[in-house]
């Protein structure tokens, strides 16, 4: 019956990691094709999220362009939103609905909406689980301990526990950029659909995150339940 799951647990690993190369396709694909339809008003990213976050109040968050591609992330500890040469300056759909996103972390943030602060106070959590899991769980093999790979186990749970909080911030975040384009009038309606699509695909590499660490974390479990 052990090897029976660790079979399932190799397939559906192995499944969810081609999902997930399919899913940044998708969206590197969405971002290329609504990266060539023009905004109507010539509006840029950064025009976008400036619009944004002065119709929200929000003075204390500096505006800043990056290096990389979809680079782009609102960074709480020094109040910056960070954008991306390609949707910084890039004046068309993609880049709106990106900086838009973006713009509503900082709208989370400055309303202090809980599931942000809580991934905030996560962070540490995860980044010890990140490295130390693997540790405890390789060790453990090596001397057949069961009880470090419970350990690594638990530990990985963070991790879980971070990619379970990040995907309801993420999809909020993206409910609340279109909320505000919309309101705002910085895309017309056709436009904005295809604002959702990019924002959609973006969404859906956090779900597929967070059902492989799930998976990781069982396949754990499993592990452990056998070196007893």
């Amino acid at each position: 019956m052990y090897y029976y799951w660790t079979d399932i647990f190799y397939i559906l690993t192995l499944v969810l990691f081609v999902v997930s190369l399919i899913a940044s396709g998708v969206v590197k694909s969405r971002f290329r094709k609504y990266a060539k339809e023009p905004t109507l008003s010539g509006m840029t990213g950064a025009m976008a999220a400036e619009r944004i976050l002065r119709a929200n109040g929000i003075t204390n968050v500096a505006i800043r362009q990056v290096n990389g591609t979809l680079s782009d992330n609102y960074n709480p500890t020094d109040n910056t939103l960070n954008l991306s040469a390609d949707v910084y300056g890039g004046a068309n759909v993609s880049a709106v609905a990106v900086a838009a996103h973006e713009c509503g972390h900082a709208i989370q943030h400055a309303q202090a909406y809980p599931l942000l602060m809580l991934r905030k106070a996560l962070i540490p959590v995860c980044n010890i689980g990140s490295m130390g899991s693997y540790i405890a769980i390789l060790l453990g093999i090596i001397f057949s301990w069961s009880g470090l790979i419970t350990l690594g186990a638990v530990l990985f749970s963070g991790i879980v526990l971070f990619n379970l909080v990040t995907l309801p911030v993420e999809v909020d975040a993206s409910r609340r950029a279109l909320a505000e384009v919309d309101r705002l009038n910085l895309l017309p309606e056709d436009q904005l659909q295809g604002g959702k699509k990019v924002l959609f695909a973006a969404g859906m590499t956090y779900f597929i995150s967070l059902v492989s660490s799930i998976v990781q974390l069982l396949r754990l479990l499993s592990l452990a339940s056998r070196r007893r």
